[in-house]
């Protein structure tokens, strides 16, 4: 840690080898299913034994054949080099950095900062915050992790660690509840707070939030930090989150970038790392350990505890090393076909499983009210979504049922035999039930 090259500015993913010529492969042109047969298809020829036809993306992401090899290699140095290990582990946790900056859109890799949950990261904040009692602003579109906290932090007993205020959804007849960014403003201008958490694409709903940049203007304008929740949209929709200028950012590998769990993050803007060791930094987090003091491996112990610079004084007590080796390949993946062509073609495979759902007379939802403002799954309205996904997994389609929908995510691996077959199992499974 605190390595002379820790703040640099990045320019490129870190990529290997096989994933890069299999992508090189592919050329510069959108996306095409043939010819991700014959490039990409390989690099998953694992998981691609496994029966039944994948629709639950959006959770759990499907592992490359390298996630294997890149975890052992990780164990082999432990067996091979014991302490020594060491140099092979943190030149991997620099890459992950490195690589989820450039995911983010963000100029410095130390910028970012491993933890195992995205909730992790979302506590380094509010225990970083300056207020005894901060004041929240969020909304019922959150994830359950994110949503259990800050109830947690607002709960009264044993004392009330946050003042929290929810926005609900907006509701209109024969409509789904969708999350307006003017109800979001309208909370900034009625009050004063101090740190706004939202999703730039929503959980619960599957929506992407309308005017994002407008809301963090607003919000700093009313000195309101920001923190998003990219789970649901790093590797679905481009981000460039230093541009936005969002203060912090949290998310994980589990999903889009085939990471599974434990690889998460925390970005902090680059305006507020200081680099000066001799200043206070802007945030100090109670959430801290060793790898975040001044001089990591010099076991110095003063009593004033002395910061690393940069985003190292965010980082805790020894890192999670095997997860930095599952979100490996997945992450270099993602960034290698590059977000914008990944996006372009999950809207293509949602309006062709879309289409197909509709002349089955399903009535598939989006998330939002046209493909631009939807994530990277469809939903299925239905009073018993646990009962109706189990029937679809008996007969090898797998989903997963969320807040009364049944949710559906192809990606670069589901073909467009797949999702139409997918389409008349799930109509007849759906006309065999009891719709909502």
């Amino acid at each position: 840690m605190n390595t002379p090259d820790a703040a640099s500015r990045i320019a490129t993913p870190r990529i290997s080898a096989a994933i890069a010529r299999a992508v090189a492969a592919l050329g510069p042109d959108p996306l095409r299913e043939d010819a991700l047969r014959t490039h990409i298809f390989p690099l998953f020829s694992r998981i691609l034994e496994r029966p039944g036809i994948y629709l639950a993306n959006h959770s759990l992401g499907r592992p490359l054949d390298q996630m294997s090899g890149d975890v052992q290699a990780a164990l082999d140095a432990w067996y091979r080099d014991m302490d020594d290990a060491w140099g092979f582990w943190l030149d991997e946790l620099h890459t992950f950095r490195n690589n989820i900056a450039c995911l983010l859109g963000v100029s410095r890799a130390d910028a970012v900062v491993p933890k195992t949950s995205a909730g992790q990261g979302l506590r380094a904040v509010l225990n970083a915050l300056p207020s005894a009692t901060p004041r929240i602003l969020t909304t019922r579109g959150e994830f359950d992790s994110i949503d259990f906290i800050l109830k947690t932090y607002h709960h009264p007993h044993p004392r009330r660690r946050a003042e929290v205020t929810w926005i609900e959804p907006h509701t209109e007849p024969d409509q789904p509840p969708r999350f307006r960014a003017d109800d979001i403003l309208a909370a900034l201008e009625r009050q004063s707070f101090d740190l706004l958490v939202v999703s730039p694409v929503f959980y619960a709903t599957g929506q992407v939030l309308d005017q994002l940049p407008r809301v963090v203007e607003a919000a700093h304008a009313k000195n309101t930090l920001v923190l998003l929740d990219c789970y649901h949209a790093a590797g679905v929709i481009p981000l460039a989150l230093e541009s936005l200028g969002a203060d912090f950012a949290i998310g994980g590998s589990y999903k889009y970038a085939r990471g599974g769990p434990g690889a998460c993050w925390l970005m902090i803007h680059p305006r507020h790392l200081r680099d000066d060791a001799h200043s206070e930094p802007p945030f100090r987090t109670l959430d801290t350990g060793w790898f975040a003091k001044r001089d990591t491996f010099k076991f110095q112990r003063p009593e004033q505890p002395l910061l690393a610079t940069g985003g190292d004084a965010w980082m805790e007590a020894t890192p999670a090393i095997l997860p930095l080796y599952q979100a490996k390949s997945g992450l270099e993946l993602t960034l290698a076909l590059g977000v914008d062509r990944l996006r372009a073609y999950a809207l293509e495979q949602l309006a062709f499983l879309e289409d197909a759902l509709r002349r089955h007379n399903i009535p598939v939802r989006r998330g939002g009210p046209d493909p631009e403002h939807s994530g990277a799954y469809l939903l299925l309205p239905h009073r018993d979504t646990t009962a109706f996904c189990d029937r679809l997994k008996a007969r090898s389609v797998i989903a997963d049922a969320r807040l009364g929908h049944a949710r559906f995510a192809p990606d670069v691996l589901t073909t467009r035999d797949e999702l139409a077959r997918a389409a008349a199992i799930i109509a007849d499974t759906f006309a065999s039930g009891t719709p909502s």
